[in-house]
């Protein structure tokens, strides 16, 4: 695919990126442990940012296909850590990421204590996602310096507490994307900027999760961290 969109023009192009991109998601949200595919798509995404600085004209901004891509290849990493592709190409990729976090950005979420608040009390904030789990980010903007703990209140899911992570079609949410984190203590609605964005934190959040699953985080943790 990417020998092809060398030598096809732009538009083309970019329609084979995008199928090719589509298809890899589709792939890994049908298992999120299939690490080819998900290196692959950290690749496709890559070429796209590359494609992107170089015409100046960008839809998306570089730098947040760069980390996307990035963490898809930390993903494939953790998931095979002895692939000696994927530790060359996470080389390449790992300081695109937002360290020590795997990705950072915006959600709209309830209060902590009041999963069925008014819209009028949702607030949109920064939200940070690593090997523990998904945080808000402290009332200054920047992400939490010290480790996630249990006994802290601002809004946090755990990783070892995810049931499922889906999107939401649930009315009764303020206006954007809906999420759903099902967790061991019911579930947690947070609201994406977009479609896109909500897809970025499905598959971010089910990676996570996934990793978790194999008995992987530590390597994750080396990744982000180290």
């Amino acid at each position: 695919m990417q020998e092809l969109s060398a030598i096809v023009p732009a538009r083309e192009k970019q329609t084979i990126i995008k199928t090719a991109i589509s298809k890899f998601r589709v792939a890994i949200q049908l298992q999120f442990d299939f690490h080819r595919a998900i290196y692959n798509l950290g690749t496709v995404l890559y070429g796209l940012a590359e494609d992107t600085m170089r015409s100046g004209k960008p839809d998306v901004s570089p730098n947040e296909l760069y980390s996307q891509s990035a963490i898809y290849v930390a993903a494939a990493h953790a998931l095979k850590p002895n692939y000696s592709v994927y530790r060359s190409a996470l080389r390449l990729v790992r300081l695109m990421l937002p360290l020590p976090y795997l990705k950072v950005g915006y959600l709209t979420a309830p209060p902590a204590n009041n999963a069925i608040a008014p819209h009028t009390d949702w607030e949109r904030s920064q939200f940070v996602l690593n090997h523990e789990g998904l945080q808000k980010a402290n009332a200054s903007g920047q992400p939490p310096s010290q480790s996630m703990d249990r006994g802290r209140k601002p809004t946090r899911i755990a990783v070892e507490d995810i049931v499922s992570v889906s999107a939401s079609a649930d009315l009764t949410l303020p206006p954007g994307a809906g999420l759903c984190v099902d967790t061991v203590h019911g579930p947690r609605f947070l609201v994406a900027d977009s479609w896109e964005a909500l897809d970025s934190w499905l598959d971010a959040l089910c990676l996570v999760y996934t990793i978790f699953a194999r008995g992987k985080s530590d390597v994750l943790a080396g990744i982000i961290t180290g």
